[in-house]
């Protein structure tokens, strides 16, 4: 784009600062606070995408999924008020899964402000804790320099979310300014010595294991990593929802640290005398709520790589940390000369044929095995498909079940948000119109963001939405019955016919009550790349695959009686 210091509005000097920076794609509720910004980006929509959403929920999970893929800044707009406090799940999201991600909002106008205004709200206080950073540009002459900061912020050290506040009166003054630079990248990388130092724990450990997750991961770090791994027989674990950073195939693959992991895999952690986490915090899902590895002293040497130095020795306190993102540390590591052994080559062999035996599809009540279905989906997708989901207890079939190949194929949020599958499942498409993207949702979880479904035949997106009907809030229902066994109230459902509503959109809809009647819909979809939503009925009874509801009931009572 040509710069230019003409005399322009607040708005149109946002509009060319996005294009600027390389903003390709804005998701957004219209609202008439930032109707100057709109006004500007039609002067971009040759190269600035805009595209309209039905929720403000929705649009910031979008931009959320559109970062995480990309690594470069999601963008979305939301109004004053109501837009922003819908907007800020996304924000939650990006925040906890490291996303770089811009929310901008519509601000009350700077002579109405302070005086709770129609729709106002101090942005600051209700995001400071919230947000990686909040800005409100007061003066549009400085337009260009704090969204330059805002996309700079976002992406440096530990990604996450920045919200900017746009008082509506301040994109319609005219002002003359320059534009400013775009953001540049910017990686913190490992020293020598911080090298040297791994390299001599590498080689004193019998039983190393890296457990590697977060954001920042390119396909050639991903490359690196797996690489690295190999040389040194070092089995990978993938923290939850962090699947898709290593070949679920290659030898060293040791499977996902999820809610409910491989109990060989958690007693591998226990047992190995030598961690290194590459990329990931080692949050309370990855670690069992803290206790598969104690805090704030692991028990054995932990190297802990992290991009944000602010993280390094916040929750864990590792023998050495070293700041580093991931791709920058994943090439310097491979480049350590290899400290592997026979015996540790059959240490990472046994952890991959571990996770290859934790594959086993398991037997489950009703007619319909959702690990049957999951592998029925990833032997008919290519290997570059992208796979979504939100939160509930159908997602434990897709992380056990499906295998991740290739880097930049799995968008689930590790903060456990509800709605999140169908807007991430719309953003992956707009990404990468010619790659496959398949949905699951629970049928709580999709009726989060299913009027999304209007977004999808608005911009022709051929998605195939999974949606899983238990009837219940399933998660809520499994804890309920642990901790208050036969005591329901609250988590049952009363649902529509889902594929009935998804043909109310113009999507092709099939309900399936039968695992033989899933591959045959599910393959026409994918052959005739046709949005569809695929409703399937299971029985309640199958909470999880090794537990019926029955058995959790039982379980609790006999746990209470003594």
């Amino acid at each position: 784009m040509t710069h230019t210091s003409a005399p322009r509005a607040g708005g149109q000097l946002l509009a060319d600062a996005l294009a600027i920076n390389g903003a390709d794609m804005v998701f957004c509720v219209p609202g008439e606070s930032y109707l100057a910004v709109l006004d500007g980006l039609y002067e971009h929509r040759d190269r600035v995408r805009v595209i309209t959403c039905r929720h403000e929920a929705a649009a910031a999970n979008m931009a959320e999924a559109h970062g995480k893929l990309t690594g470069r800044p999601g963008i979305c707009f939301v109004t004053r008020g109501p837009g922003a406090t819908h907007g800020s799940t996304g924000v939650h999201t990006a925040r906890q899964d490291s996303t770089p991600m811009i929310m901008f909002v519509g601000q009350v106008g700077r002579d109405a402000a302070q005086r709770e205004t129609f729709q106002e709200v101090d942005y600051r206080q209700m995001f400071g804790g919230l947000a990686k950073g909040v800005i409100q540009i007061e003066d549009a002459r400085r337009v260009p320099e704090l969204v330059g900061y805002a996309f700079q912020l976002a992406v440096a050290g530990r990604p996450g979310p920045v919200v900017v506040a746009l008082p509506e009166d301040m994109l319609t003054d005219v002002v003359q300014v320059a534009d400013s630079p775009a953001w540049q990248p910017v990686q913190a990388a490992p020293d020598g010595a911080q090298m040297r130092q791994l390299g001599t724990m590498l080689g004193q450990a019998e039983r190393p294991l890296m457990i590697v997750g977060g954001s920042g991961w390119t396909a050639q770090a991903a490359q690196d990593i797996a690489g690295f791994a190999q040389a040194h027989g070092m089995p990978v674990a993938c923290a939850f929802r962090r699947q898709d950073i290593v070949n679920n195939d290659h030898p060293c693959y040791a499977g996902d640290l999820s809610l409910a992991p491989s109990p060989a895999l958690a007693q591998r952690v226990r047992d190995s005398d030598f961690l290194l986490v590459v990329g990931t915090r080692l949050g309370e899902a990855s670690t069992q709520g803290y206790t598969l590895i104690a805090n704030p002293d692991p028990g054995k040497p932990m190297a802990h790589v992290l991009a944000g130095a602010e993280e390094l020795g916040r929750v864990y306190r590792p023998a050495l940390a070293i700041n580093a993102a991931p791709a920058a540390f994943a090439a310097a590591a491979l480049q350590l000369p290899a400290t592997g052994s026979p015996a540790r080559t059959t240490w990472a062999r046994q952890a991959h044929d571990d996770y290859l035996q934790w594959q086993a599809v398991t037997d489950v009540p009703g007619k319909v095995n959702m690990g049957h279905i999951v592998r029925h989906v990833r032997e008919r997708v290519a290997g570059d498909a992208i796979i979504t989901n939100g939160a509930g207890n159908y997602a434990i079939w897709v992380h056990r079940y499906y295998t991740y190949r290739r880097r930049g194929t799995q968008l689930a949020p590790t903060c456990g948000a509800m709605g999140y599958g169908v807007p991430a499942a719309i953003a992956a498409q707009l990404a990468h119109p010619q790659r496959q993207v398949v949905c699951f949702a629970g049928d709580g979880c999709f009726l989060m963001s299913g009027q999304e479904l209007a977004t999808v035949t608005r911009y022709a997106l051929p998605i195939v939405f999974i949606v899983v009907n238990n009837g219940m809030y399933g998660t809520i229902r499994m804890h309920q019955e642990k901790t208050y066994p036969a005591r329901v109230i609250g988590t049952e459902l009363t649902n529509p016919d889902f594929a009935a509503y998804a043909r109310s959109f113009g999507l092709h809809g099939v309900t399936v009550t039968d695992t033989a009647q899933f591959a045959p819909a599910f393959d026409a979809a994918v052959r005739e790349r046709r949005a569809t939503l695929i409703e399937i009925q299971v029985d309640p009874q199958a909470i999880t695959p090794a537990a019926t509801l029955d058995q959790l009931r039982r379980q609790a009572a006999t746990a209470a009686s003594h």
